[in-house]
């Protein structure tokens, strides 16, 4: 089915809202990794959301063009024609928009967007995330207001950031910063709900501890009580109907059972990275070091094409980042909760 549209969006997360089930929302830096994602959401007849950073929509655009801009158009484009043929919903997001690169990626997006709904054609994203959280607070919710006009007027859904996922992702590294600022206080939560919320619709990334990177189980400390103290705050100052639709950030290394706590206070869609990036290379790996002899073109040799040929491991890596995906259906108790051509 066409990539959702801001109506049928709203319907997906409702549906999680409802339902206390949240979206695995998929990052994505070319073709290969898309097509895995789109065959994880088919197969776990789960509906979706696929993601693309500042430095995957570099990374996509090639050594010799270097753009986030037209990486981001690239993928998306390649996304919309490839969702066609799956009977999932699926909704295209950017992740993770630090203040230096909103003039020259975010912004820039959302008017191609606007563009072609000139022409009568869907909007290029679903929605778009602007992170200021390194920012004083009401300097980041000033940014994100300003922000959230140009995405409502082109019905787009904004996600915002309030206090820091700890870590490293994308060449930002918040190591440095204050323990304090791991944990978003019901007063961000508030503050944003009644100054962004009542702009329209958009999604909290509202941090409990987590933390982006590499961890074993159980090296995360997360406390999802944050999240629960901070919908009771915002409830009670706005109204039960003004609980906000949240994002879990840095979810590696996490403990399901708080996985699932999260589920319970609102979180409808979980960033995976980290843990589908390992899943795509190590088949790729396992290939290589099984292969060793027919990769490569040594001593008068001349190789084995059959397992050279990119396509022979590009499609093991598809298939084993597919199956993790599942893995984040079923973590995140999205699998088998489709709306189908219903939405």
């Amino acid at each position: 089915m066409p990539v959702v549209n801001y109506t049928q969006y709203c319907h997906m997360l409702d549906n999680a809202k409802q339902n206390k089930f949240a979206y695995p929302a998929i990052n994505i830096s070319s073709s290969e990794t898309i097509n895995a994602a789109l065959l994880a959401f088919k197969e776990a007849n789960s509906d979706g959301i696929i993601q693309v950073s500042t430095g995957g929509a570099k990374f996509a655009s090639g050594l010799g063009i270097g753009s986030m801009v037209k990486g981001a158009i690239g993928l998306a484009v390649y996304t919309h024609l490839m969702a066609e043929e799956y009977d999932v919903n699926i909704a295209l997001h950017t992740d993770h928009c630090h203040p230096e690169y909103v003039e020259s990626f975010l912004l820039p997006l959302v008017e191609e967007t606007r563009k072609r709904r000139a022409a009568g054609q869907p909007n290029l994203f679903s929605s778009h995330m602007y992170d200021g959280s390194a920012l004083p607070m009401q300097e980041n919710i000033a940014q994100s207001k300003r922000i959230m006009a140009a995405c409502v007027a082109n019905e787009l859904i904004l996600e915002i950031e309030t206090g820091v996922v700890g870590g490293e992702e994308d060449g930002h590294d918040t190591s440095g910063v204050a323990a304090e600022k791991l944990y978003t206080t019901p007063e961000d939560m508030v503050l944003a709900a009644r100054e962004i919320g009542s702009m329209g619709r958009f999604l909290l990334a509202a941090t409990f501890g987590n933390v982006h990177g590499v961890y074993k189980p159980g090296n995360v400390k997360l406390k999802p009580s944050i999240l629960q103290d901070g919908q009771a705050a915002v409830a009670r100052a706005l109204g039960e109907d003004s609980r906000l639709d949240l994002v879990f950030h840095g979810g590696s290394g996490s403990e399901l059972q708080d996985i699932h706590e999260s589920l319970q206070y609102g979180v409808i869609k979980m960033n995976v990275d980290t843990d589908t990036q390992y899943a795509y290379s190590r088949p790729i790996v396992d290939h290589v070091l099984k292969n060793y002899d027919g990769m490569l073109k040594i001593e008068g040799e001349v190789g084995n094409k059959k397992v050279y040929d990119p396509r022979s491991y590009g499609k093991k890596a598809e298939r084993n980042m597919a199956d993790r995906i599942m893995q984040a259906c079923d973590a995140l108790r999205s699998t088998g909760t489709s709306l189908g051509r219903n939405i």
